[in-house]
């Protein structure tokens, strides 16, 4: 049983941007100029989720699991970094709902946050880019703070900075990383169905509910809220 949150955190790729176009070019460019093999997006679409080395890292192996040759590593991931700074948005775009979804969340006055692994660098052009940088009070990005998820520590830092307790807070994200973070700082989560998680189904890390758009958080919170009143009635 969901309850209505005061705090909604809110993860980038795979839950409100779909980044992948942009890695996967990025990829196969960085593949191209070191004369090797190309993987095409599909590929790329499962490796995603887990910051920009290390997709950097399975691209030059072709796997999710494992590591490559360093300095074959040291001389790719300049390459990749600078494509990447080229092409953050040029190809990437907001997920159907998103709009409806955080018009929702800003009209009833929930505080907003962002919670990403993505480097800051890259994060906040895209954000703007894509016009939706001014919605969240807070923006934490993979290298704000010491740790990231699914560390709680990003979590955490935000519910402090805006004066919420966890028990009144709520991640929204895609993967499995998401949802330990969430679970370790005691937040709610509830996760998008079409996101980056390796290709296995989100469904199965059990997060507190599942939603195909953001379109749907209204009538999920809405219901969570009648819910809760019903409760405390009954109390």
């Amino acid at each position: 049983m969901l309850n209505k949150p005061k705090m909604v955190l809110i993860d980038v790729d795979g839950t409100l941007v779909d980044s992948v176009p942009d890695l996967a070019y990025c990829v196969d460019e960085m593949m191209k100029q070191l004369g090797m093999p190309v993987h095409g997006e599909a590929k790329v679409r499962e490796w995603v989720g887990n910051g920009v080395e290390r997709l950097t890292r399975r691209a030059l192996i072709g796997q999710l699991e494992g590591e490559p040759d360093d300095a074959l590593f040291e001389k790719a991931y300049p390459i990749f970094m600078a494509l990447y700074a080229e092409n953050t948005s040029k190809r990437s775009v907001l997920y159907p709902g998103v709009k409806e979804g955080l018009a929702y969340l800003k009209s009833a006055d929930y505080k907003l946050g962002c919670v990403t692994n993505k480097a800051a660098q890259f994060t906040l052009p895209l954000l703007q880019d894509l016009g939706i940088h001014d919605e969240f009070e807070i923006i934490v990005s993979g290298d704000t703070l010491p740790k990231k998820k699914p560390d709680p520590m990003p979590l955490l830092h935000v519910a402090e900075q805006l004066g919420v307790t966890p028990a009144e807070a709520t991640m929204l994200g895609d993967s499995v990383s998401d949802v330990k973070a969430a679970r370790a700082a005691g937040f709610q989560i509830i996760c998008m169905s079409y996101g980056y998680n390796h290709g296995v189904d989100i469904r199965e890390a059990n997060p507190d509910a599942v939603i195909d758009s953001m379109a749907e958080l209204e009538g999920l919170l809405e219901s969570a809220g009648t819910a809760t009143n019903k409760e405390q009635g009954a109390a």
